[in-house]
């Protein structure tokens, strides 16, 4: 009956041995209770890994995210992935807006190619063979929400921000979040996000059922602190803040402001935290608890097959209009005023004028600080 046992077994990797250039790849052995590491047992860690850049992902590196995933379900031996980044500022700002700028914007068949391998990306994660956790060291904004959000469990820094940024920047959120977010966080704080691209804190995105668990970050003078710019709702008239992570000036806020920067960024309650869910999840049985995610992502996977490829086609042709103003406005605009002129586009628009090349000049700011 077992006479072809020890038959060697198939590699079903789409590229065999990949090199990883782009992102990092990593199999780091399963951590239990006191550090004890069971024999053969790993958890394949994804990162990006473009902090000069706040681990936006060039189309390179969606490419290996890609082959990253696969090879995670196809490691017999790997219990998890973790999907990761460098440092400690940001988990993932979303799509690298030097190449949106310079490649894609004004080229919207170009685009959509690309946005074939992002969606690609996005449901190599949902459909990924092992639990897939998100470990955010930092911001998760705009497509970095999207890819978050098809992971199966989120653990998060006290200090991340999270949100979108689609319609201040010329796009829609529709990479996912117009599928994922509504799931998370019902339907009036997703389209609150979704449209006013006002950012979430760490704090927030727990109590909205955004993520399952936050962990503090900072040490000051040797001790773990809570992040001192969330408040609870009970001390924000007290601490002078309104919500979504908007702070009024005040004394309250600027002793915060100096209290975080002098504090030390230290990850190891994230990671220890992440360690744990994935024991928690390796004394479980394996193919129940991947038929159980695997039936949980169906509601995830509904709205996103529904709808990836019309968005898909509606995003490319996009970079001939909107996009065209504000990816470039983004990327060549001067910190702090990155943002079109919406009420001169507004005005422009309601005359009739058509959004061509003089439109954009006329509203985009860093062609208005080389004129001036």
């Amino acid at each position: 009956m077992f006479e072809n046992r020890d038959m060697p077994l198939k590699n079903h990797e789409l590229v065999r041995n990949y090199e990883f250039k782009h992102i990092g790849y990593e199999r780091r052995p399963v951590l239990g209770p006191d550090g004890q590491e069971p024999e053969g047992l790993f958890n394949a860690w994804v990162i990006l890994d473009n902090p000069g850049q706040l681990n936006s992902y060039t189309t390179e590196a969606v490419k290996e995210v890609i082959l990253a995933f696969r090879r995670a379900s196809m490691e017999r031996d790997v219990v998890c992935a973790v999907f990761t980044a460098t440092g400690d500022r940001a988990f993932c700002t979303g799509g690298n807006t030097a190449e949106y700028a310079e490649v894609y914007a004004g080229r919207p068949l170009e685009y959509r190619q690309y946005m074939r391998l992002f969606n690609d990306m996005v449901t190599s994660i949902l459909e990924c063979d092992k639990p897939v956790v998100n470990r955010v060291n930092g911001m998760r904004i705009a497509g970095g929400q999207e890819i978050g959000m098809a992971c199966d469990f989120t653990i998060a820094a006290d200090t991340a921000l999270f949100g979108q940024a689609g319609p201040k920047h010329g796009s829609a959120p529709d990479g996912g979040s117009t599928d994922f977010l509504p799931l998370y966080v019902g339907f009036a704080r997703a389209m609150e996000s979704g449209t006013l691209c006002q950012m979430w804190s760490a704090h927030e995105a727990l109590r909205f059922g955004l993520v399952n668990d936050i962990v503090p970050v900072l040490r000051h003078d040797g001790a773990f602190i809570p992040n001192p710019l969330v408040v609870t709702d009970r001390y924000l008239d007290e601490m002078g803040c309104i919500v979504h992570g908007r702070f009024k000036t005040g004394d309250a806020w600027t002793a915060a402001r100096a209290l975080m920067k002098s504090c030390d960024v230290d990850l190891t309650r994230l990671d220890e935290r992440v360690e744990k869910l994935a024991w928690d999840l390796c004394l479980t049985m394996p193919d129940c608890t991947t038929k159980t995610i695997e039936s949980l992502r169906k509601h995830k996977l509904e709205h996103w097959h529904q709808n990836r490829e019309s968005n898909r086609a509606w995003l490319a042709l996009n970079m001939n209009a909107e996009a065209k103003a504000g990816f470039p406005a983004f990327h060549y605009g001067q910190k702090g005023h990155r943002e079109v002129d919406f009420i001169l586009l507004r005005q422009l628009l309601a005359q009739g004028h058509p959004m061509d090349d003089e439109l954009i000049r006329k509203i985009s700011p860093h062609t208005q600080e080389v004129a001036t």
